[in-house]
Formats: C-alpha cells, structure tokens, sequence
C-alpha cells in the first residue's frame, strides 16, 4: 500500500501553488509531514497523569491539568513551563481551557471534586516564577458528580460550558456571579442547560430512563449554536442552543430535551450492552462531521446532515431488514450504507482509465491476500482506497466485486464486529446483484457468526440456488442446520433451567459472587455472538464498575510500568432504580418526564450512521481518551490508545498512516497545533510530549526520540483488537478477582479501597 499515494495531492505542486487562500491549510497536515512525525520534545512539569492538554487559539500557549491537581501553561516558541498553579482542587483535574477574547489571561478547570474553578493568569504579573497560587476568580460547586469536560465559544469572553457525569450540562456566565453554592444548599443556581439526568439509552428501542453520565462535550465553531454530548451510553447527541428551554436548577429532574440528530453506528445502537459508552466526541474544523470514540469500541466518523448533506440515517428494526432474506432489494427502503455515500473529491482532473487501471490492481492484491491466507489487514485497506478513495471511478462490477472480497477478509480478520461491517458490504453487493453467490454466502457465514441461524439459513439455501453445485455452501448449510438444532434445544433447557432458578431465587438477593459469576459468564461470550445482547436475561440486578487511574502527586511514582493505580466504584442495583436514584437530589424528588408516565408507545428517534471506521488502536482503560482532528482541514484522525501508542488514519479511506509510541502505559489526549504541523499528546506519564516532522525518513511507525520503532505493526494492532474482545471489566480485574480480594469484608456502594490493575 506505501506505493499509493494519499488523498492530500503532492505537496511539491502544493507548494508552487501557495498562494491560493486554501494552501496553507492543505499543507499544515500533508500526509508526507504526518509520516515524518517523531518527537521533538518532553515536557516536564506535573508530578501525576496529564489529563487535559489544550491551545490558546494563536497556537502560542498550551495549558495542561493533572492529577497532581495542578494547572501548567507551557510556552509554545520556547518549550518551557511558565507558571503552574495551585487550582485548589481535592480530586484529579480532567478538563482545562483558556477562555477566549481575554488575552489569554483568563483560564478555567473541571475536576473530580465536581468543582469549576476560573483563575485569572494577569494576577501572577511580576511575581516569581516559584510564586504561583493564587485564589481563584470564580468558583462554581453546583455539579455532585465529576466535572469530565469544559467546552468555550469562539469570540465568547462571558460565558463557559460544564459536563458532568450527574447527567446535566450547566452555562456558568462570569457576569452573573463570581460563585455558586455547594449542591445541597438551600438556594441553587439556575444553571443547567441540558438535564440528561433521565437521559441514557439502553438501546434504539429503549426510552430514555437512566442518569446520562456526560464525559465529553463540543461547541462547533463553525455554528456556535449547535452543541455536541455523548456519555455512558451508545448515542450522542447533537441539540441546537437556540431552542433549548430556559436555564433551570436541579430541584426537579426534567425530561430530556429533544435533540436534532442522535449519532450511533448502526451496529451498536440495539445491543442493549451497559458497559458500552463514549469517551469523546468532538466536531470537525468546519463543523459538517463529527467524531465518536467508544470505550471498549472503535472511533466512528458521521456527517452532522446539514440540509444538502449526504448523512444515512436509520431507525428501529432497519438492523433486521439489513440481516433477512428477500429475491430484490428494490422495494427495500432502508437508506444506502456509508461506503456508498462518503463525500469524496472531484476526480475531474485524473485520467479515468490510469485510476481505475490503479484500482483494478488494487482488487487483485485484495484477492491476492485473501487466496494466500496471509495479510487480511493490508487486503481490506486496498479495498477500502477502492470503495472510499475512488468510489465514483470505479463501475458497477468492480465494486461488486471488491465489496464481496472485503466482506470476505472482514470474516477472516476477526477483528471487533468486522462480521458487521461484513455484512454491511454483503448488503450493498446484492444492491447490485441481489442473486451474487459470494454476497449470499459470505452474508450466511456473517449471520452463522452472529448467532442467526434461521436467517443464515435462508441466505445459504438462496447461496445454493444460485450455484447448485458448490459443495462448500452445502457444507455451511450443514453446519448452520446443526447450530440451529443446538441453539433451539440450549434455549429449551434454559427456560427450564430458568423456572427453576426463580424458585431457587425466590425470597433471597443474589449474593455479589452470583451477579459477579454472572458477569463473567457474559463476559467470556463472544462478543459477535447472543451473548452480547441482554434481553434475554433473567437477573434483575446489574453490576456497574467505574474504574478511573489516578496518580497523585503524593504517591509518586515509584511503581512497575504498566501498572494503573485506580479507584474502583461498585454500584449494585435492578433495572431501572438509576433513574430513581437520580431523581432524589438535596432531599427533594423530581418527578420524571410526563413523556415516560403517560400511557403513549415510545416512538424511537432516527439515527444517523457511520460512515467511516478507525480500527487498530484500544480503549478500555480510560474514560478520556481523545479522538481528534488533525489539521486545520481536518483531512486526518488520531487517537490514543491503551498500548501507550497513538495512531493516525486518514480521514477519508480509514487507511492507518502513522503509529507513534507516545507513553509508558495510556495515550488520552492528543491536541493538534492550530496552524503548524505540530501534535501535543499525554497519558499516564507526567510529561507532555511534543511531536514534529523531524524524523530524517518517513515510516509508518516512530518510537521517541530513540528513533522507528522495530515491533511488527500488525501485532500491535492485533494484540489490541484481543484487548478489544473482552468487556472493560474484565481487562481491568475478573470478577473473581474481585471476590479473591475482598471475599472476607462486607461492603456497600462505593465503599471499595483503591487497589492496583495491571493492564493485560
């Protein structure tokens, strides 16, 4: 794939060309810089884990938090630390930012206390460099929950945005007070913007009931007016500041505001899985997509569908419509799936037949590794430059054939729900030929995988029909019938199993090793498979862990590498009492929305897709990591990972073009420089590491400052789509594990002592 070259153009013609306005922009991120990217510099400064990194929008000033509960503004021309102030925080900071139109003088901080706190830099002028605390300007304590994330507008001097995970985002406004009460006080400030207190989605399906735990939250800057949020749930969520209600206090839990677009990939939106959640969610530099990065997932592109966009849109049971069997699809009216709609460049200017003689060679090296057994991941990118980069070259029949062949790499891959995006591609091959064997039979597999086996059946007999004499779908006709006689006869023993069990159950609670047994039963399921769906569960009680390291400036740092010190919150209770539970603030109980008590079906709301996937990095340790955009055209996308890399793909194909060892443990935080090729990137370590096109030649990997990396690129990848595999639980500690340490003690909600996870 290094001898095809990317989106971006060449950038010796680029630069003859510099004197046209867009240039600049083009340039800032070429891809032939990103592949020179290496690090410059280590920025030394905070004694626990850099959490937030951020500019000033001059690109002069970079501030950081940390656990050490420290706020640093570093000098961007120079590399040096100019003042680290004491914030006065008790818990880890997550969130800081330089508010703007205030000459950089103004700065602001979220952390774990639940607190907001705003200090203003101008009262550290001529004082000592060692001489740095100073009292805040304003104090905000009106949040009970962790403060995840601070959001600004552009050209906005008064006003900053807060989202915490007790599931409301609150507008602090520095004209109407320098402070707010502590919650739980007997006045309150009216504040909230969005109460999404009874917000989360199990699934599509599902109305919204629990506490949205918000963790991350976007203000375009393109359209100030539109806000973007995502928390512990699957959807996020894109509302329009002007036609929000009024600021309320949190006395009465209100019912969630409706929102312009829920962003999930299809593919997640009906699991119905609690432990699937977004860690970030931010806004293109023109405000037209946006990017979704899960915990325990994978990092997902979508247009924001603007009017005149190209957006797939989806609602409940199109998923099944997209799994069953019909003779046509002409009368289907579920939408075209993303490969068919990527927005893509003119081509106008390339020679047709040199492009689709390059796209030609392209298939055949996909075909190539799917023959030879060898290589899938390499084989699905040629497929991917083919369908996402040259998509309007290529006719009916090369797509045809080039959507079969990755569908089938997908099913030999195995990575996290390529069996879906399989399936996706099997769709859109019988688009074009709804009688195509490979797209019947490759479906029929995907299907078989996932469980569905009277649907895998219906596709394989239409495989046979189609080709009466191939023995090898006979075979997986065979097999499925034997699946689906096991799954019939498993299902009959477990309804007995089940009327059984209740009686056993019957006038006793579950003991922790029975919900914990439960879980790891889950757990151990492929992920593909029923297992992962929760509907057919017959335990009422679930079990929630929430895990976040910390590294405090006090415990140091002499521990092993790899190891996260964390605390661990235990939270037992049936389904539903969530949204009781946080419904009952300050002694006083707000009711539920009128819309969940009245006796009107819920009618589930319209979705937009994906339409590009970023595979090969982890998230499962961290509730903040980053995805982000790089460049100022944001051509690129890049995220932390669990491995102490960081990856960047390119936007349009999903094409993997750099991998940099970037920490000891996590890479959270990546933050592009505003005009130059320069990347600031933090984790677990207490340094900032800054990443420039130094490197002497371009590669698809770079270590530090010790020069390319030497371990294989694919079994990086690979070992962590097999973190991937396993439940966020279960990576951190088994639930036996659990119960070995604290079999002898009795415990209730949140009374767990902090303790050591190695990462597997």
């Amino acid at each position: 794939m290094d001898n095809y070259g990317f989106h971006d153009g060449n950038i010796c013609n680029m630069l003859e060309s510099r004197h046209r306005p867009d240039v600049n922009h083009s340039l800032q991120m070429h891809s032939s810089l990103i592949r020179r990217l290496s690090q410059e510099r280590e920025l030394e400064g905070h004694q626990g884990c850099v959490n937030s990194i951020a500019w000033n929008s001059k690109g002069s000033l970079l501030i950081s938090g940390s656990d050490d509960t420290r706020m640093n503004i570093w000098n961007y021309a120079g590399r040096k630390l100019l003042h680290s102030i004491d914030t006065g925080h008790s818990a880890n900071i997550f969130c800081t930012k330089f508010v703007p139109e205030t000459s950089d003088e103004l700065v602001v901080a979220g952390a774990g206390d639940a607190e907001v706190r705003l200090f203003n830099l101008s009262r550290l002028s001529g004082r000592s460099p060692d001489d740095n605390s100073i009292a805040p300007s304003a104090l905000y304590q009106c949040h009970t929950r962790r403060v995840k994330k601070l959001a600004v507008e552009v050209g906005n001097p008064n006003v900053v945005w807060s989202a915490s995970e007790d599931g409301t985002l609150r507008q602090h406004d520095f004209r109407e007070g320098a402070s707010c009460p502590p919650a739980g006080s007997s006045h309150e400030c009216r504040n909230i913007l969005l109460d999404l207190r009874s917000g989360a989605k199990r699934s599509l399906a599902d109305p919204p009931k629990q506490t949205l735990a918000l963790r991350s939250c976007d203000i375009s800057t393109s359209r100030p007016h539109l806000l973007l949020v995502g928390g512990s749930d699957a959807f996020a969520r894109l509302y329009d500041r002007r036609m929000l209600p009024p600021l309320t206090s949190c006395r009465k839990r209100m019912s969630p505001p409706p929102c312009v677009n829920y962003f999930c990939p299809m593919h997640l939106s009906e699991r119905g899985r609690s432990s699937l959640h977004l860690t970030h969610v931010t806004f293109s530099p023109n405000g037209d997509e946006v990017l979704l990065s899960y915990s325990g997932e994978h990092v997902y592109l979508m247009n924001v569908n603007h009017s005149g966009g190209t957006a797939v849109r989806y609602t409940i049971g199109d998923t099944s419509k997209l799994m069953t069997f019909a003779p046509t699809l002409n009368g289907l009216e579920l939408q075209p799936l993303p490969s068919c709609v990527f927005k893509r460049q003119s081509h106008s200017k390339t020679n047709g037949s040199s492009m689709l003689e390059k796209c030609r060679k392209l298939v055949q090296i996909a075909e190539k590794s799917l023959e030879e057994g060898t290589c899938y991941f390499y084989g699905i990118e040629a497929c991917n430059e083919v369908l996402d980069g040259h998509g309007r070259v290529i006719g009916p029949t090369l797509r045809h054939e080039c959507l079969c062949i990755r569908a089938a790499l997908l099913l030999k891959r195995k990575w996290k729900n390529d069996v879906h995006m399989a399936i996706r591609d099997c769709f859109n091959a019988r688009r074009i030929d709804s009688s195509s064997f490979r797209a019947l039979y490759y479906m029929s597999e995907a299907l078989s995988r996932l469980g569905k086996h009277k649907e895998a059946l219906e596709f394989s007999i239409a495989a046979q029909c189609s080709a009466p004499g191939n023995t090898e779908v006979a075979v997986l006709m065979e097999d499925i019938r034997k699946n689906l006689a096991t799954a019939e006869a498993g299902k009959s023993s477990k309804d007995n199993d089940g009327a059984t069990r209740s009686e056993t159950r019957n006038g006793r609670a579950l003991s922790l090793s029975d919900i914990l047994y439960h879980s790891e039963a889950n757990s151990e399921a492929s992920h593909d498979g029923p297992g992962s769906d929760r509907e057919d569960s017959d335990y009422d009680e679930e079990l929630e862990l929430d895990f976040e390291t910390s590294v405090s400036g006090d415990e140091g740092r002499d521990v092993e590498p790899n190891i996260l010190h964390g605390s661990l919150n235990l939270r037992i209770h049936r389904r539903g009492d969530s949204a009781r539970d946080s419904s009952c603030t300050n002694g006083s109980c707000g009711s539920p929305s009128s819309s969940q008590n009245d006796r009107t079906p819920y009618q589930p709301e319209t979705v937009i897709d994906m339409k590009q996937r970023y595979v090969g990095h982890c998230n499962v340790g961290t509730d903040i990591k980053q995805a982000s955009f790089l460049g100022q055209r944001g051509d690129y996308v890049a995220s932390g990972s669990d491995d102490g890399r960081w990856f960047i793909w390119e936007k349009q194909t999903g094409r993997l073009i750099k991998m940099l060892l970037g920490d000891e443990a996590v890479v959270n935080c990546i933050q592009c420089h505003p005009f130059d090729c320069v990347v600031a990137t933090s984790g677990i370590d207490n340094t900032i590491k800054i990443w420039t096109p130094s490197a002497s030649v371009p590669s698809i990997v770079a270590g530090g400052a010790a020069g390319p990396e030497t371990s294989n690129v694919l079994e990086a990848m690979e070992s962590n789509q097999r973190r991937l595999c396993h439940n966020r639980e279960a990576i951190l500690c088994s639930p036996f594990e659990l119960l070995e340490r604290f079999r002898m003690h009795e415990f209730t909600e949140g009374t767990l002592h902090p303790f050591e996870c190695a990462q597997s």
